[in-house]
């Protein structure tokens, strides 16, 4: 168990930074799509048949900035399921109702280093959930979202994801029916947890809300937006609602940089610098600090369940419009 360490009486000092001008940003966007338009590489997900249906050419990109103004092109408007992007907004949500320690307390904050849906990570640490950005700690997540009921905590979900999004989001039904027929393995995990009393709610109604949550149809536009309003400390920088606090904003990206891609999230970290999160429905959202959310859509995935096209844009789009908090120069 973490004992936090204790806190000083010194100001905080925060990251600085503003992406370049609109010209610049637009020219790189466009450079990107172009760029990796043409790539076919990886394959669309199937294990949920109601995915296999999208078509593989679907290719878009968005940067929302801190101030509010956007770039998108492509197939930015078009709506996808959310799936595992909405995680990380699920715990921000989580760490504001309840506070960022005792959601660490109750999840962790560990990278697993395993696949997203592994059981063995469950069985080999004793934290169980270890993170909220993979599968057991993603249920149990959802199972501590306020509401007495499983009908209450979908309503809170949807209403704080669609607070981010800056609209209200909405159901995709084909798509949840399709997985909740075909969800055994996170019913397994949601069992094998409640088990170890590491879930927090009934474990099938809470699977079934985590279901939900992950049919939830948005757009690259949308998850820039969603990023962006993490990247500004928590305010919707379209809507100017604050949906979390800056200190949640702050904690959510430090889980988000060491599990957001999974098993690949030190390779993610080592060449884009940015913390991010992948989904098997094709999208990535990817923050920078005090600048803004990037959302790129592309549905062919590679083997660890992360888009192609989208980890490749990222890469191209972190180096040009200089983004990556780990790079620096000698005055």
């Amino acid at each position: 168990m973490y004992t936090p360490l204790p806190d000083d009486d010194q100001p905080y000092l925060i990251s600085t930074g503003r992406l370049p001008q609109q010209q610049q940003v637009e020219a790189l966007v466009r450079a990107a799509y172009e760029r990796y338009k043409g790539l076919d590489d990886g394959k669309v997900a199937d294990y949920i048949p109601a995915l296999a249906k999208v078509s593989p050419g679907l290719f878009g990109i968005c940067v929302v900035g801190t101030n509010g103004g956007s770039f998108a092109v492509g197939d930015a408007e078009h709506e996808f399921s959310i799936q595992s992007v909405s995680k990380p907004f699920v715990f921000a949500l989580v760490c504001e109702a309840i506070g960022t320690e005792v959601a660490r307390q109750k999840i962790g904050v560990n990278a697993t280093g395993l696949p997203f849906n592994s059981v063995m990570a469950v069985e080999l640490n004793p934290e169980r959930t270890m993170n909220p950005m993979v599968n057991p700690g993603a249920i149990a997540t959802t199972s501590l979202v306020p509401g007495e009921t499983a009908d209450a905590k979908w309503r809170f979900i949807r209403d704080g994801l669609s607070k981010f999004a800056g609209r209200r989001l909405e159901l995709d039904h084909e798509i949840y029916e399709s997985e909740a027929a075909t969800n055994l393995r996170n019913r397994g995990i949601a069992k094998l947890l409640e088990g170890y009393e590491r879930m927090y709610f009934d474990a099938l109604a809470a699977t079934d809300v985590y279901t939900k949550q992950c049919s939830l149809r948005v757009s690259a536009r949308d998850l820039a937006v969603m990023g962006a309003t993490l990247a500004d400390g928590g305010v919707n920088p379209v809507t100017k609602e604050r949906v979390v606090s800056a200190d949640v904003a702050k904690r959510l990206l430090a889980a988000l940089a060491t599990a957001g891609l999974y098993e690949r999230s030190g390779d993610w970290l080592f060449e884009i610098g940015l913390p991010g999160k992948s989904g098997v429905g094709g999208g990535i959202v990817t923050i920078a600090p005090g600048k803004g959310g990037l959302g790129v859509f592309s549905p062919p995935l590679d083997a660890a369940g992360n888009s192609v096209r989208g980890q490749r844009v990222t890469k191209y789009l972190s180096e040009h419009l200089g983004l990556n908090l780990f790079a620096s120069q000698p005055e």
